[in-house]
């Protein structure tokens, strides 16, 4: 399961992924940056809880809780893009067991650059039925994002700044690349992500922030 991400800014690179674009080592440490996105959940989008009536807020009005659990991807590349196929699986509780019951849920996926800025987003739906007398049910969702290789790659002089070794001793070996500006901004600008969770209404995620 992968963990679920704050939309704020990440650190792409302490992140593993599919494409190597460049090794550092420092002290006995290696950090690898990948060209692909990162996958995660929005802190606040990977549970969803309907009620009856809607209105309440009451917990003994609760109707049905759905949960994103299980989230997978998989990374392609070719000379153009970088193809991310993730999927998931959706479980869910309901309140009263009593006949087969259809629940449909949406969900959005949405595509991430630099931390903030949304480059593309779908909504699509999951499923689930209940069987007569059953409390859970569950199925599964997926998700596809598609980016562009060069809009991924770091520049060539940025990718130098990054993977130069630093040796014990040098006065260089002791700072950190990224906190030169034009390192962070690139690296930024490079860095995408592929986050997945509950089409919520503003009352659901001030729900689940609050709870």
């Amino acid at each position: 399961m992968k963990p679920k991400l704050a939309l704020t800014a990440l650190l792409p690179l302490l992140l593993l992924g599919c494409s190597r674009e460049g090794e550092l080592s420092m002290a006995g440490i290696s950090v690898i940056r990948s060209a692909c996105p990162t996958v995660g959940i929005p802190m606040g989008t990977g549970d969803v809880t309907l009620f009856d009536p809607p209105a309440s807020r009451e917990s003994t009005a609760i109707d049905v809780v759905g949960s994103i659990t299980n989230l997978r991807s998989t990374c392609t590349e070719d000379t153009t893009n970088l193809v991310t196929n993730a999927s998931f699986e959706v479980h869910a509780l309901r309140r009263d067991p009593r006949g087969a019951r259809d629940v449909v849920l949406p969900y959005y996926a949405t595509v991430v650059q630099g931390g903030s800025n949304v480059v593309s987003k779908s909504v699509s739906r999951v499923a689930l039925h209940f069987a007569d007398g059953e409390y859970r049910a569950s199925t599964s969702g997926a998700a596809t994002s598609q980016v562009l290789r060069s809009a991924a790659t770091l520049p060539e002089g940025i990718r130098r700044e990054i993977t130069r070794e630093r040796k014990g001793g040098e006065a260089e070996a002791a700072l950190d690349p990224m906190a030169d500006p034009k390192v962070h901004d690139a690296v930024q600008r490079a860095s995408f992500e592929l986050l997945v969770g509950f089409q919520l209404t503003p009352e659901q995620l001030a729900y689940n922030m609050t709870r």
